[in-house]
This record gives structure tokens, C-alpha cells and sequence, in this order.
């Protein structure tokens, strides 16, 4: 037990976030966890579509996620340039889309850093709406077959920051926490990243999974996702070392993370409410 706890809280350091390197070019697991995670929301899609006898035609479904997939890359960078870096956007401006930088006077790829989530979630949406607006199909239709698969693929992003040893916990002195390297006081913090895929990637996905069939009415599922990312991400902040750019607020106790999270499960409570307004006045609700 103590050679595994002790291999377990060791962990991160043995970790490499690059897999192999050509030339300038490093492949990493974090953007292999993105290809992983819009694979995992296709298929997922793919089957409902099959499984379901859906409406839509397998083409439909790969253009849509698409759109989504611009929508998260774009809103996500320039969520995290407007929020957290607007500095960033005065003294270098193409910085914010460009992956490779002069370094010491040679070029090299250095990636795109910086993501926000809940400017990805803004891209997402506004991406899935021109998709839906351009085909005339209803949007919450169109939101309830792509969200469903998310939740699950949002796990692979989690564990791609676990590798990169970024967005660690809070300190703790339980055995379960874990030395990141990133963190540089040498304690143990809590893998909250671990915790945020096991609640706000696979828990979250089994409870949308479940209602799948069962949904009462167009948007139940969008909203559903939402409520219960936020509800999961809420309390893993608990657990989560704030981000230094953001820190405390309300009080000096409650994290920007869980103020968001609030505001994402109302969002979801106005989904539900829109979903259902609109089904009634159609008459399609599920008796």
C-alpha cells in the first residue's frame, strides 16, 4: 500500500505532456485529448442517430460538429484573450491566433496557449445556431443530438490537463493528493482534474445518457448538461486551487469558477423554460 500511494501522489512528475517531438514540432496529449474528445461527441452522436432513427444524415452530423469545433477553438482563444490577457491583445495581436513564436531569434512552434471554456461555450453555441439557422432545423433539436456525447468528451480535455500537471488542486493532507511539479511548494494538493473527469465528464454524461429516450421536450437535454456540469463544477472548486488571475470573490470565499458555474445552472433553468415554452405553444410536449 505504501509503495502504491507513494507511486500515485509521485505521479505527475513522471509524466511527460509531449509524446513525441519532429524537429521544432512537439505532439501533445493535451491536443490529442481534443481530437479525442469531438471523436467521442461524433460517435456518440452517430449511434443516437442510427440507434434512435433520428432525422439526419450522417453528413448533417459531421458539418455540424464542425461548426462546433470552430466555434470552441475560436471562442475559447478569444475568450481567454478578452478575459484573461487583454494585454496580451494590445502588445502582440498575433500572438492570439499564430502557434508559432520567435524564440532567441529562431522560429519555433509553440502551440496556442490560453483556452477559456466558457468562451468555448459561447463559440459552441453561436457556431451550432449559424449551423442551424443556415439549414432551417430547430436549434435545441439541433443542441440536444450534439450535447448528449460532451460531457463525455470533456473528460478527455480534463485528463489533458492532468497530464500538462495544470489547474492542480488545493492543498491537502490526505494521501490522495498529488506532488505537481507546476506548483513549486512542493505539497500535496488534490487532482482535481481527475475529479473534475469523473463528475463533470462521465457522471455528468450518464445522466444525460439516461434521458436520452426520455427527454420531455426539445432542449431538456442542453439544459441538462448544463445543470449538471455547473452543479459538479460548483463544488470540485471546493477542492480546486483558484486560478492566480482570478482568485476569490464574493466574500473572499466563493471562486470566480463558482460564480460561473451558478450562472451556467440559471442558463440551464432558462433553456428548460425556453425548450418547454416552445413545445407547448407547438403543442409537442411529452405526455
Amino acid at each position: 500500500m505504501n509503495r502504491f500511494v507513494e507511486w500515485w501522489q509521485h505521479l505527475p512528475s513522471q509524466m511527460d505532456p509531449v509524446i513525441f517531438t519532429i524537429g521544432n514540432f512537439p505532439l501533445r496529449w493535451y491536443g490529442m485529448m481534443y481530437i479525442a474528445a469531438f471523436g467521442t461527441a461524433y460517435l456518440v452522436a452517430k449511434y443516437r442517430i442510427k440507434d434512435e432513427k433520428l432525422p439526419y444524415s450522417l453528413d448533417f452530423l459531421a458539418d455540424a460538429v464542425m461548426y462546433a469545433i470552430v466555434g470552441v477553438i475560436l471562442g475559447g482563444r478569444f475568450g481567454y484573450v478578452l478575459f484573461y490577457g487583454f494585454e496580451d491583445l494590445l502588445m502582440d495581436p498575433i500572438r492570439i491566433i499564430s502557434p508559432i513564436a520567435k524564440i532567441n531569434g529562431q522560429w519555433k512552434f509553440t502551440g496556442i496557449s490560453g483556452m477559456s471554456y466558457h468562451g468555448g461555450g459561447i463559440g459552441v453555441t453561436i457556431g451550432l445556431w449559424l449551423y442551424a439557422r443556415k439549414h432551417k432545423v430547430k436549434f435545441f433539436e439541433l443542441t440536444d443530438l450534439i450535447m448528449v456525447g460532451i460531457p463525455l468528451g470533456y473528460t478527455f480535455g480534463r485528463l489533458g490537463n492532468f497530464i500538462n500537471g495544470e489547474l492542480y488542486g488545493r492543498v491537502t493532507d490526505s494521501w490522495i493528493g498529488m506532488y505537481f511539479p507546476h506548483a513549486r511548494d512542493g505539497l500535496l494538493r488534490h487532482p482535481s482534474q481527475l475529479y473534475e473527469a469523473l463528475f463533470e465528464g462521465i457522471v455528468s454524461f450518464l445522466i444525460v445518457w439516461s434521458f436520452r429516450k426520455k427527454a420531455p421536450f426539445e432542449g431538456f437535454l442542453s439544459g441538462l448538461f448544463l445543470f449538471t456540469y455547473g452543479f459538479s463544477r460548483f463544488f470540485i472548486e471546493f477542492f480546486r486551487q483558484p486560478d492566480d488571475h482570478l482568485g476569490f470573490v464574493l466574500m473572499n470565499y466563493f471562486s470566480m469558477g463558482q460564480i460561473l458555474s451558478f450562472v451556467m445552472m440559471l442558463g440551464a433553468c432558462l433553456v428548460w423554460y425556453l425548450g418547454y415554452s416552445q413545445n407547448k405553444n407547438s403543442g409537442e410536449i411529452a405526455k
